[in-house]
């Protein structure tokens, strides 16, 4: 097990800045790829971000290429999401997640985190 904790989330206004970090536990996650996917409300789980292990690939999803960033740190056994200028659109529930290498699909991540909300309005 990996247990991931989410933080970070909340309620912010449209144009601004937010970062998540997720949180492992109990066990490195230094060998780990990395991801974050999101569930807008009414909709499926849809992926944004993965970093490798090493760091040098990362991969988003189209709708936050150019806003967020997915970065680690390996010391503190912590992966962030900085978002930036986020829309309405942004609004969802927030999950990292581990797997055995980087990947843009839910299948091939093994450990889940309980997701963080993130609401983005006016």
């Amino acid at each position: 097990q990996v247990p991931l904790v989410e933080s970070g989330g909340g309620l912010v206004l449209p144009g601004a800045s937010l970062q998540l970090a997720c949180t492992a536990s109990g066990r490195t996650i230094s060998t780990f790829g990395m991801g974050w996917f999101r569930r807008p409300p009414g909709k499926e789980r849809e992926f944004v971000a993965a970093i490798s292990w090493s760091t040098n690939r990362k991969y988003y999803g189209d709708s936050v290429k150019g806003r967020f960033t997915i970065s680690r740190d390996n010391d503190k056994n912590t992966v962030y999401l900085q978002m930036n200028n986020v829309t309405p659109e942004d609004s969802a529930v927030y999950y990292c997640a581990s797997g055995p290498r980087i990947s843009t699909q839910e299948s091939q991540y093994d450990y889940w985190g309980q997701g963080t909300q993130v609401a983005v309005s006016s």
